[in-house]
């Protein structure tokens, strides 16, 4: 395993709450201990981008731009702090991160006067409590429906599509990474969510999850659940991941019902320095961009997407071939097709720093509504 597996696999544990986390130990009295871990990444981008002046009128002329930014990449920067003792035959632990972005420095042109505007996004607080039956979670975590879709991504540590279709060229957050083209977004979420332990390679998570809204005025009876049966295996020289996970919920109010639901799954193998990694999804009254945490008013609304990889590792280098594609229909029509091709090189210095350099290419609606390519080098700091 090379040095930059290492390191998306590290990443891949701290956000899918592992309680084994490569970080710096601030205290350990044998019982009890608390360690951090960060992560810093800088891209400078050069974007140029040709899209429709209204996206809505495909007769509106082209409007042409070129872009050049220092900025952010897929993941925000984050600190995050971790707790970890023992007492009476159990295991208790906690996570807190605070994610910041550093593409707000061209955001306070406004009446509000000078200073940039930099806000700190808690994705993580919770505690977790482990025995031989599992693990229990309770408070903020990212949600389990696409969660490994997007944590199996071989550009996790990259840049990621900056299509202006979303506002994300001039965008004070991160790139997206390839969501909204081939995955959607796990938002963080209040949640109670239990993990079996490891069954010959099986696992399952079932979540009970802070429900999502249609409208301000809307009720809802039930919880949002979601869940994911993973099976991770290596036979002899060949790693093999595979997952399975769903999510479902309803919102009413005075204009009736709307169930949610959606399903998702992926399949990514490993062996002699080569990866296949492919996921998919599908989904109903979901949003294409961020699941349940976009408001999506009608089941009439169907999304269904999917990511396929390929990777080569030699030394200390790592090259990744990426597509994803996105259709979005509303009663039966379609609106939207998104998609993005990109080719990645990561350059292993050591075990805190990774080298990338990235070309990005995303067309919505094949095109006929925008173009953009995106160049981008940069660096991945952790610690």
């Amino acid at each position: 395993m090379n040095k930059y597996t290492k390191g998306m696999l590290t990443l891949s544990a701290l956000l899918a709450a592992s309680g084994s986390h490569a970080a710096v130990t601030l205290y350990d009295d044998g019982t009890s201990s608390v360690s951090t871990d960060l992560l810093i990444n800088v891209f400078y981008t050069q974007s140029s981008n040709d899209r429709l002046a209204d996206s809505n009128d495909p007769n509106s002329e082209m409007v042409s731009r070129d872009q050049s930014r220092v900025r952010i990449g897929f993941l925000p920067n984050y600190i995050g702090f971790n707790f970890n003792t023992e007492a009476n035959g159990l295991k208790i632990g906690a996570r807190s991160s605070f994610w910041v972005t550093l593409n707000d420095t061209d955001l306070n042109r406004s009446a509000e006067g000078l200073g940039t505007r930099s806000g700190i996004d808690v994705r993580q607080f919770y505690a977790t409590i482990d025995a031989d039956w599992g693990q229990i979670l309770l408070g903020k975590d990212f949600g389990l429906f696409s969660r490994s879709n997007i944590l199996t991504d071989e550009l996790l540590l990259g840049h990621g599509q900056t299509s202006d279709f979303y506002g994300l060229i001039d965008g004070g957050n991160v790139s997206f990474g390839n969501i909204g083209s081939g995955y959607t977004y796990p938002f963080p979420k209040a949640q109670i969510t239990y993990r079996t332990p490891d069954l010959s390679g099986f696992q399952v998570a079932v979540g009970v999850m802070d429900p999502n809204k249609k409208s301000k005025t809307s009720s809802e009876d039930n919880p949002r659940f979601e869940s994911e049966i993973s099976y991770t295996n290596k036979f002899n020289d060949v790693g093999l991941k595979a997952y399975l996970n769903g999510v479902t919920q309803s919102s009413k109010d005075t204009a009736g019902e709307t169930s949610s639901n959606g399903l998702g799954g992926g399949i990514r193998v490993d062996v002699a320095g080569f990866a296949l990694n492919a996921s998919g999804f599908e989904t109903k009254g979901l949003g294409d961009v961020a699941g349940l945490d976009q408001v999506i008013t009608s089941e009439n609304t169907k999304s269904k997407g999917y990511l396929m990889q390929g990777s080569y590792s030699f030394g200390q280098e790592r090259l990744v071939l990426s597509y994803g594609n996105t259709k979005v229909k509303k009663s039966g029509v379609q609106t939207l097709e998104y998609d993005n091709a990109a080719f990645a090189w990561f350059h292993t210095v050591n075990d805190n720093l990774t080298l990338v350099g990235e070309y990005n290419r995303t067309e919505v609606n094949e095109g006929k509504t925008e173009e953009n390519d995106t160049f981008a080098v940069g660096a991945v700091v952790t610690f």
